[in-house]
């Protein structure tokens, strides 16, 4: 379907560039949103009366925007989610996620995600504040408040956690491997074997003792 833009479209053109696109595309997204017009005749025509009304438009909107975006352009904001140890998240982060945590006028269709977020970390974020202006913000996407704020000041928090825990399980492999061969452990280890033996000693002693008197009672 062939159409002319009233407004400029990523990668398909700019104000009244004529462009044939797929007609699903047209209908569902660029005609009733306002963005384009079927290429028609009486279309066009319409289109060129009004042109520098709509060009004068979009220039107040390109204005409007750009001045909301320095406010937003380099802001970090944090999303608190569960993950495991690698970092990996148990669910995800979505635009609509980051358009809430903005927490203005910005709708999650103005969020550029390929994909959702499903790590910790941080993450550069592209919000289009128009359809020539755009800016970019940074997700803070940790466990705690604390790693947070420590992913902020650009430590990695995942690799310190995997290298403290490497670092315990070898402290406590040094732990057990030195008590296999530390005399004092077999002293005590022979000590309380001896203990044991003594033990048995003591419990077969009365039994001997039982029998000696059971002998003499059958002698008189």
């Amino acid at each position: 379907m062939q159409i002319v833009l009233l407004e400029r479209v990523e990668k398909l053109g700019t104000i009244g560039d004529v462009v044939t696109v797929k007609a699903g595309f047209a209908r569902n997204f660029l005609l009733p949103q306002g963005k384009a017009l079927r290429a028609n005749k009486a279309n066009i025509a319409r289109f060129e009366l009004e042109r520098a009304a709509i060009e004068k438009r979009n220039d107040e909107k390109r204005a409007a925007a750009e001045e909301a975006g320095k406010s937003l352009d380099g802001e970090t904001f944090m999303l608190i989610r569960q993950a495991g140890e690698a970092g990996h998240l148990y669910g995800s982060v979505s635009a609509r996620d980051i358009a809430d945590a903005i927490d203005g006028d910005i709708g999650r269709n103005q969020i550029v995600l390929n994909s959702p977020i499903k790590d910790v970390g941080l993450h550069n974020v592209r919000v289009n504040m128009h359809p020539e202006v755009f800016v970019t913000i940074v997700v803070n996407v940790a466990r705690t408040t604390e790693e947070g704020e420590r992913q902020a000041l650009g430590e990695d928090v995942v690799s310190a956690g995997l290298d403290d825990e490497r670092a315990a399980d070898a402290e406590l492999a040094e732990e057990q491997a030195a008590a296999m061969f530390d005399p004092e452990a077999d002293i005590e280890l022979e000590g309380s074997e001896a203990t044991a033996d003594e033990a048995d000693e003591a419990e077969e002693a009365p039994a001997s003792t039982d029998d000696a008197a059971e002998k003499e009672t059958d002698e008189s």
